[in-house]
């Protein structure tokens, strides 16, 4: 079900209505759907499909043609994971091999090689290297992943040191942050200013890249381009958003910090800037989602 902003037809509901209330795409067997201006979703038979913008081929139609439904990108049925970036999609197959196509400036797609005339984007999904992918994050020009092994890898712009590799260098492939305990990737952006917060597996949380209103958790505005802990040992989940930050812990309390011009860390006040995690009340929180834009969602034990 969709609902909300519908410019591109991204809502899949056949036209360009905008609509305020939630309406059904058809279909009973919808797996893993993101919707953004260019709207990806896998079903249970694997196969995967798209809809919505595709001025950059970011529809994997091998045409340029925008779609206000639904249509099946090729006819694989291993399709698993899916990601819509800006001018740009990724998805994960169930054989843990990562897919990109769409716009390629900035190297963002993670293919070796960056927009030229000739070449300005691809149309239809283009493996890159590896085999063993299990998550995918990012936004605008910035994207993160992690592998089954535990490791992080990062590429495309990185003017904000986003990538993490403590320098502003930027990258058309994949390139490993150091360690092997990584399990949890979230990331954001605000303009160009890529930001991303990584949960480890002794529960420590690290967060780099642009740093405007505290997001990074390090109670300055100080940019870092390599990952610093953010205090703490007990974060479960963390969710990123436009210049904040959200994490659980353990114990089921909610902490955020960043910017609150519209109130998105949760703490009853506008207009305020946090540069540290600050809890919001309650014991019972269970699960965090960034949503596309200022805010942030949150679900509680029942």
């Amino acid at each position: 079900w969709t609902w909300g902003s519908n410019d591109s037809g991204q809502l899949g509901q056949n036209d360009t209505a905008h609509r305020s209330s939630p309406t059904q795409i058809p279909g009973t067997t919808w797996n893993n759907v993101l919707i953004a201006g260019t709207s990806l979703g896998t079903k249970t038979d694997g196969t995967l499909w798209s809809w919505g913008s595709n001025s950059n081929g970011e529809l994997g139609q091998n045409n340029r043609s925008v779609y206000s439904s639904p249509i099946q990108v090729g006819s694989d049925t291993t399709w698993n994971i899916v990601h819509p970036g800006y001018e740009g999609s990724y998805a994960i197959k169930t054989d843990g091999t990562l897919w990109s196509w769409g716009n390629q400036s900035n190297g963002k797609l993670g293919l070796n090689e960056t927009r030229t005339p000739s070449k300005k984007s691809l149309s239809s999904p283009t493996q890159i290297p590896g085999t063993t992918w299990s998550n995918i994050e990012g936004a605008q020009a910035t994207f993160a992943a992690i592998k089954t092994d535990g490791t992080l890898w990062c590429w495309g712009s990185n003017s904000y040191g986003g990538l993490g590799h403590n320098n502003r260098t930027e990258y058309s492939s994949p390139k490993q942050i150091p360690g092997t305990t990584w399990s949890q990737l979230s990331g954001g952006v605000s303009g160009q200013q890529n930001l991303y917060g990584a949960i480890k597996t002794d529960g420590t949380l690290w967060a780099w890249g642009a740093n405007q209103n505290g997001p990074l958790g390090q109670n300055n505005q100080v940019q870092y381009s390599s990952p610093v802990q953010i205090p703490g040992t007990t974060w479960s989940k963390i969710a990123v958003a436009d210049k904040n930050m959200l994490a659980l812990k353990t114990d089921g309390t909610m902490w955020s910090w960043g910017d609150s011009y519209y109130g998105q860390l949760g703490h009853n006040q506008n207009e305020i800037r946090i540069s540290s995690p600050v809890q919001i009340p309650g014991t019972d929180w269970n699960t965090v989602l960034a949503c596309h834009g200022p805010g942030f969602a949150a679900t509680k034990l029942a």
